[in-house]
């Protein structure tokens, strides 16, 4: 076999996706708190973006959105997107291309090559006015102690020996979130400091459970915090019978989980009225000590669209909720600098370079503002019986549905409902969950997998609670109102809603 090296010419035609588009594709998948703090970084790095600041003539820029709402088409089709044979949608996207390249000048070709992002330069602030950001950042509470740290400050009071306040430490270390301490016995052990002991451990998690608060931490298992409880509930309250408690929780936790009271019933010789009572009792102690002291932090919803109904008209609009974005504007100061011939050269470079970074981040704003409007107007349209009606009504929606009504990419629709929320007259509710697939009903109405699961959750919530249905009886429930589907796809869709099995619904 012969080996040889050459030289080829080729013609062939690519389609590549330069940083910047990459960008706008980003900006247009970003929620909108990760929009604020892309902008607030821009901000502080670009010299030549601005904030519009309250009280100065914004009647430019509110007429600017305005347009940007009414974009065309052709502004909304993303730079990579062929249509049908690739031909004419190819030779349009190269046009904006090279409309870009006469834009934006030697900086978009310099982008374009592998490796060409732009690098920005930090501007610091050494006015002498008052950073709103940083009195906000003074004013924001500090992050709470972890729990770790608040269990060994509780143990520090603890009036012990200094080996035992280390085996402590120790052991707090493997303390989980819930406040359990779940590892093995032996794996506290392999891990301990040499010389100890499985009675020195045993004895240590003793002092742990009974020094620190609240009640139950460091417990082994469910059963153990649930007694501790129960037993520091007697102590502080020797009036408190907790008799029947203390039995339930040792004898038969597994079938108080599973609902089974008349055989607790006949195996203690109580009434099933005084089981109950003692389970409701139950309730009162906490299953998850651990987080009384450390929350996990709650993410917080920032709807991007708020929808309303106008009674009058009988028809939802919609609006997006971008007042928290600061209003950019170009700097007029440093678009003189830039345009002075007898300024330096390096310095109208970095200007300029500087100037198109702050016109791409707007224009890309913009782009991504009028995009998510033409996606949530389609969404109104096609879901209006969910709207007047509720979840129930829900029907399915193809993004390639919307990708085809609009003229853009199914990528650019998937984006554009990546991470946002909408506000409704019905509840907050992600954007996302309006794209899904569903089903027929009997009488031909399509009904999205989220409407049946609303009408499961109905069925469920008007049962008998005396004689649940089983999954077997809700497949035949279901299939009154006209949804036919099968026993295991109720099973599925009823433990994504958290109900638990008949025979752990049933009432007694």
């Amino acid at each position: 076999m012969r080996i040889d090296t050459g030289q080829h010419l080729r013609m062939d035609q690519r389609m590549k996706l330069a940083p910047r588009m990459i960008q706008s594709m980003e900006i247009l998948q970003m929620a909108q708190p990760a929009l604020e703090e892309r902008i607030e970084q821009e901000l502080a790095s670009n010299p030549t973006l601005e904030q519009v600041e309250p009280g100065s003539d914004r009647d430019k820029l509110l007429a600017e959105m305005e347009q940007a709402k009414r974009d065309d088409r052709e502004g909304e089709r993303e730079l990579v997107v062929s249509d049908g044979d690739g031909s004419t949608g190819q030779a349009d996207d190269f046009e904006r291309l090279s409309n870009m390249s006469e834009q934006y000048g030697e900086a978009w070709a310099s982008n374009t090559s592998e490796g060409g992002a732009t690098e920005f330069r930090r501007a610091v602030n050494t006015g002498g006015e008052r950073d709103a950001k940083m009195d906000a950042m003074a004013n924001t509470a500090a992050r709470g102690a972890s729990l770790y740290d608040q269990l060994v400050d509780q143990w520090h009071l603890v009036d012990i020996d200094e080996p035992t306040l280390k085996l402590g430490e120790y052991l707090i270390g493997f303390v989980d979130a819930d406040g359990y301490l779940r590892n093995p016995l032996q794996d506290l052990l392999d891990q301990a400091p040499a010389g100890t002991t499985a009675e020195q451990i045993e004895e240590c998690i003793e002092l742990l459970q009974e020094a620190l608060e609240p009640t139950g931490l460091c417990a082994r298992d469910f059963r153990e915090c649930l007694l501790l409880q129960i037993d520091n509930k007697t102590y502080l309250e020797p009036d408190a019978d907790l008799k029947t408690e203390r039995l339930l929780v040792s004898d038969y936790l597994k079938d108080i989980e599973a609902n089974r009271y008349p055989k607790i019933a006949k195996s203690t010789g109580l009434e099933i009225e005084a089981v109950q009572k003692a389970v409701h009792n139950l309730r009162q102690f906490h299953p998850h000590p651990g987080r009384l002291l450390a929350t996990d932090t709650v993410r917080t919803i920032t709807p991007d669209a708020t929808i309303d109904y106008d009674d009058e008209s009988d028809t939802y609009s919609v609006q997006l909720t971008h007042s928290r974005l600061p209003a950019l504007q170009i700097s007029a100061e440093y678009e003189k600098i830039a345009a002075d011939k007898s300024e330096d050269k390096k310095t109208r470079d970095f200007i300029g370079t500087n100037l198109r970074n702050a016109r791409w981040l707007i224009d890309a704003v913009r782009q991504r503002h009028a995009t998510l409007l033409r996606v949530i107007g389609v969404v109104i349209e096609a879901q209006r019986d969910f709207f007047d009606q509720g979840p129930q009504a829900l029907k399915p929606l193809p993004m390639t549905l919307v990708a085809d009504q609009l003229g853009i990419h199914v990528a650019t629709v998937s984006r554009a409902v990546s991470e946002k929320y909408l506000q409704t007259p019905r509840g907050i509710f992600p954007l996302r969950m309006f794209f899904s697939g569903g089903t027929e009903t009997d009488q031909g109405d399509a009904m999205s997998w989220t409407a049946v699961q609303a009408k499961l959750k109905e069925v469920i919530d008007n049962e008998d609670k005396n004689k649940p249905w089983s999954d077997d009886a809700l497949v035949d429930e279901l299939k009154k109102h006209g949804i036919e589907i099968a026993r295991r796809t109720v099973a599925k869709y009823r433990k994504q809603l958290n109900i638990p099995p008949a025979r752990q619904r049933r009432e007694y």
